[in-house]
């Protein structure tokens, strides 16, 4: 007969009612006042569910006194006891960490087999998503699923065709404008004033009314004022801009968290978020009423700014990775990341045409005078001039080489100058209608992400990834 705690034969043994196991009497009393469980069966356990069990009593020594050998008898006894009070319970915790133990791994793989499973259906998601095509007219590619695309509202189409007719009509034999600078003046360009704003990782400028505002990746907005070379205010996007639209009173940013953002004197008063993925670019159409969003979910948008909500959403076969609106506005071009550059229909969302370029596409820009627009890949020192009017290889009516890297492009109003923004600096290529000839009046070694011009043409306004704007104007005699 031995303890259920000790494991050694009790001088005044009991017995638990409860799971009928033997234990020293002094011991499973200091278990019960610290627990108040059966040690056995886990139970609750009282003093009073303890029998006694007669044996043969053992003579125990007169009590001890602290200078005697029996007191350091007791002593040791009442360290083992203790010693072995606190191995059972060891036991017991241990046993119960490892049940833990083994239902957080329980847990664990379960958790993984439902991430595999999540990650599975969305690769399945993205392979299908991969293989939309737009259904223009025509029969579907293969096995592509086939997407229509999907028309603007009356009210915006009837807008899109009234815009089209005012400004197809105006831009026939359109003089240059008065007071707009001239080739020597772009020629005279130097670094006006550079500022260092407090817009790190900048990505996007845009130039409205002597103002130029510009976001960058952290979602800082800096609004700089040109004239007095300072920052009138900041702005807090906080997501990171990959591209921005300034009209009017309002301030229009993309960025690569799938929203686009509507500022209005300072505050935000919408935001759209039609974009499965990052928005990699907008353009705003001439009407100043729509506003396009590209995204790499290989879809772009077009929004009604005057009720601000989403018009209509097309679908195509590639990321999209620049966007253009014709200046008529009856067309819409975007750049793909394989490389083509597709004009779609602005009221249907139907293809129009498509021309290649050859790698992902950087920038597209068009030209004012409604048949030219240039693009440029990413990676590439060179800028493509597109003709509408002809097909394939045909339409590339000129290939400039700039000597770097461009990442940005803008044609001016006049038609005459094309900017050009890269690591190794800015430039300007000329069109002469006279000659019918390509130039170069100004090439600055001012390093920029993207680029603008002010009104008349009478400055450039870069800015590069550090936040540093540039200010090149005509060098003051």
């Amino acid at each position: 007969m031995l303890c259920a705690i000790s494991g050694e034969a009790p001088q005044e043994p009991v017995v638990s009612k409860l799971s009928g196991a033997v234990f020293e009497k002094r011991l499973i009393e200091k278990y019960i006042e610290e627990n108040g469980k059966d040690p056995v069966s886990g139970e609750t356990l009282t003093q009073d569910d303890l029998l006694p069990i007669k044996t043969a009593r053992i003579v125990r020594p007169r009590p001890p006194t602290l200078t005697s050998i029996p007191a350091l008898l007791s002593t040791f006894q009442n360290e083992w006891d203790a010693l072995a009070l606190e191995t059972y319970n060891l036991q017991e915790q241990l046993a119960r960490t490892r049940e833990e133990l083994a239902t957080s791994l329980y847990q664990h793989d379960a958790a993984v087999r439902v991430i595999a499973r999540l990650t599975k259906e969305r690769d399945e998601a993205r392979d299908a998503l991969s293989k939309v095509t737009v259904s223009a007219g025509s029969g579907s590619n293969g096995d592509a699923m086939a997407v229509d695309a999907e028309a603007l509202p009356e009210e915006l189409a009837a807008k899109v065709d009234e815009t089209q007719a005012k400004l197809s009509k105006s831009r026939k034999r359109r003089p240059v404008p008065q007071g707009w600078a001239t080739a020597e003046d772009v020629a005279s360009f130097t670094v006006e004033t550079t500022n260092s704003l407090p817009v790190p990782q900048a990505t996007t400028v845009s130039v409205e009314e002597g103002y130029a505002t510009v976001g960058g990746l952290q979602g800082d907005v800096a609004i700089y004022s040109i004239e007095a070379d300072k920052v009138e205010r900041s702005l807090q996007v906080n997501e990171p801009i990959t591209d921005s639209v300034w009209e009017g009173t309002r301030v229009f940013f993309s960025t690569s968290k799938g929203s686009v953002k509507v500022f209005e004197n300072g505050s935000e008063i919408a935001s759209f978020a039609d974009h499965a993925g990052p928005v990699t670019g907008l353009s705003i159409h001439p009407s100043k009423e729509i506003l396009a969003s590209i995204g790499s979910d290989k879809s772009f948008v077009f929004y009604d700014l005057v009720g601000l909500r989403r018009a209509t959403r097309v679908y195509t076969n590639a990321a999209l990775t620049a966007c253009a609106f014709h200046p008529d506005g009856h067309l819409f071009a975007t750049g793909t990341n394989s490389g083509d550059i597709k004009l779609f229909m602005t009221k249907t969302g139907e293809e129009a045409a498509s021309f290649s370029l050859g790698a992902p596409v950087q920038a597209i820009t068009f030209s004012e005078n409604g048949f030219w627009f240039a693009a440029t890949a990413k990676g590439q020192s060179t800028v493509t001039i597109f003709d509408l009017r002809k097909e394939g290889e045909a339409a590339h009516a000129k290939v400039l080489d700039v000597g770097g890297a461009v990442q940005s492009l803008v044609w001016d109003y006049s038609q005459q100058f094309l900017a050009t923004a890269g690591p190794a600096g800015v430039t300007v290529q000329q069109y002469s209608k006279g000659s019918k000839k390509w130039s170069e009046p100004l090439r600055a070694a001012v390093s920029a992400v993207d680029i603008k011009w002010a009104a008349n043409a009478s400055k450039l306004i870069a800015v590069n990834g550090d936040g540093v704007v540039s200010v090149l104007a005509v060098k003051e005699s």
